[in-house]
């Protein structure tokens, strides 16, 4: 018998829906961080059977520029392809508005996700040296890794294939 996809939707955010804080925490750990972009981004929403899996922020940053603010899906659901299918969302809809490119920024010590951005496309241009040291209350560590610095990756939308 063949595997069944689970049914998923990508939406945006509705009126008066509050973007879920759990999920928005695992990709970046700082609430008053958060606190600072929550309410100017445009969410995406993920759902698997009704249920909200996946979230996705994206905000204007220059008139030909979208910066992906946040971008995390549940544990139980990652490897499913659901933040490469978010990700697609963000390069469409700014390829139909007239964006020429989307970046994105992790930390050092994201492996995974440095993988996933670079397989959708994008491409390391900058690093700010210290970034999570200047900016983070608690020390953070993933894989093993002190994050220390931030690393910022750009996608050309004119050239973007996913």
């Amino acid at each position: 018998m063949k595997d069944v996809e689970p049914a998923f939707l990508i939406r945006e955010l509705r009126d008066g829906e509050i973007p879920p804080m759990e999920l928005l925490l695992l990709a970046d750990s700082e609430i008053t961080q958060v606190m600072k972009y929550r309410d100017l981004v445009k969410w995406l929403i993920v759902e698997q059977n009704e249920i909200v899996v996946g979230v996705c922020g994206v905000m204007e940053i220059e008139p030909d520029n979208l910066e992906i603010m946040n971008i995390a899906v549940d544990p139980d659901c990652q490897g499913q392809g659901y933040a490469k299918r978010l990700i697609g969302q963000v390069m469409e809809m700014g390829r139909t508005q007239g964006y020429k490119r989307v970046w994105i920024r992790t930390g050092n010590s994201s492996l995974n996700q440095l993988a996933l951005y670079q397989k959708c496309g994008f491409r390391m241009v900058r690093i700010e040296r210290d970034h999570f040291i200047k900016h983070y209350q608690e020390m953070i560590y993933e894989n093993g890794i002190w994050c220390r610095d931030q690393v910022i990756l750009e996608a050309e939308l004119s050239s973007q294939v996913l």
